[in-house]
């Protein structure tokens, strides 16, 4: 079953996301990102879970996460996602100290808020349970965007009031606020789902297991969010307010800008 998008987003093709890996990903600009955490950083991608697209030597492990962990530099990272060629790569927000396997100790956590288009009731498409009931969770609309694109506008001023390093992503369908203030790296998971729960109450439509550490994946910016065709992408305040998804040149890769 393929996911309603909204018109001018579609699942990338292999020779797409080879061509996006192999000319167009900006690992030094991950790399910088991933800089502002300090410590070892463990990756992981998803070949084809929700496409069911994917190389034929992946068809046994298509669906599962598997974990990019030990490498020596990020360009084998780079190299490894290339062979891949998923639809999606992540970076576990954990802190790890260096170190090879068993000795590598967990430093902190990076805190972090994810705000999808699903999330929102929506006057057409319903509520996420009317969604799910169709088996279109991930599907979500132009207006649907712009809504949860409000909420993200909104929930970066309110916790700019309350951390110094607040930076915002788009994930290729919705958006992640992530906060580097390094007090918040060594939370306890009670203060985060404390706060979780607090920003809920709020009204926002927040993922709040994301926030809270139960889910410690989140997108790498730079990478290709193969599900929509669309750049995973770090935005400022005054690209947020008039960003278009399916106009935005800095979102939009080669390939569809080719055709």
């Amino acid at each position: 079953m393929r996911y309603h998008l909204p018109k001018g987003m579609r699942y990338s093709t292999l020779s797409e996301r080879e061509d996006f890996y192999s000319d167009e990903f900006r690992l030094d600009k991950a790399s910088k990102w991933l800089s502002r955490r300090g410590g070892h950083s463990v990756f992981a991608v998803i070949i084809g879970r929700h496409t069911k697209i994917y190389p034929r030597k992946f068809a046994q492990s298509y669906s599962k996460s598997i974990l990019i962990d030990d490498y020596s530099t990020l360009q084998e990272v780079g190299n490894l996602i290339l062979e891949f060629m998923p639809e999606a790569v992540y970076y576990d927000r954990n802190i790890y100290s260096k170190g090879s396997g068993s000795t590598r100790k967990i430093l902190g956590q990076e805190l972090a808020f994810d705000l999808d288009p699903e999330n929102v009731t929506c006057p057409i498409h319903g509520s996420l349970k009317d969604k799910m009931r169709r088996r279109q969770g991930l599907s979500f609309c132009i207006l649907e965007f712009k809504k949860i694109r409000e909420k993200t506008l909104d929930l970066h001023e309110r916790l700019s009031k309350m951390f110094n390093e607040v930076s915002v992503v788009y994930s290729g369908r919705g958006f992640h606020i992530h906060i580097f203030d390094l007090e918040t790296l060594v939370w306890t998971r009670r203060q985060r789902r404390k706060l979780a729960l607090q920003i809920k109450r709020e009204g926002y439509p927040i993922d709040e297991w994301v926030t809270s550490g139960g889910m410690r994946l989140i997108r790498l910016p730079y990478s290709l969010h193969g599900m929509v065709s669309r750049i995973v992408l770090p935005v400022s305040i005054a690209q947020l307010e008039r960003f278009d998804p399916l106009t935005s040149s800095i979102a939009v890769p080669r390939f569809l800008q080719k055709s």
